[in-house]
């Protein structure tokens, strides 16, 4: 079983409701095309602050890092990326996803439909 988490560049959505149709369509446009863009700045800077705590999985032997698969950049495009992790690890690993975002980036739970804050 696995956690999605998904991190966006722009302005926090006022509600739940409008963070799920924001995700909704960056996924359409970015991730769920037949081509992805390169990951803008800041989502290549979220990833490397990432990378930092956990190594990438192709990096690592045994087994450490909170996402399955790898290079974790490949999950992003554009100003998006989604990523999943493993339900095991997804509590400290989504609270510091979602704590290393900063002023621009926007953290959305993909199960419970959320902004994480």
């Amino acid at each position: 079983m696995s956690y999605d988490l998904a991190v966006w560049e722009g302005d926090r959505p006022a509600d739940e409701r409008t963070a799920g149709c924001v995700f909704n369509d960056l996924y359409d446009r970015y991730l769920d095309g037949e081509t992805q863009e390169p990951p803008s700045g800041s989502i290549a800077d979220y990833v490397t602050a990432l990378l930092e705590r956990w190594c990438d999985v192709t990096e690592d032997k045994a087994g450490t890092p909170p996402w399955p698969v790898g290079p974790l950049i490949d999950c992003a495009s554009g100003p998006l990326i989604c990523f999943r992790m493993d339900w095991r690890r997804a509590e400290e690993a989504s609270a510091y996803a979602a704590h290393v975002t900063h002023v621009m980036l926007v953290c959305f739970d993909v199960q419970q439909n959320q902004l994480r804050p």
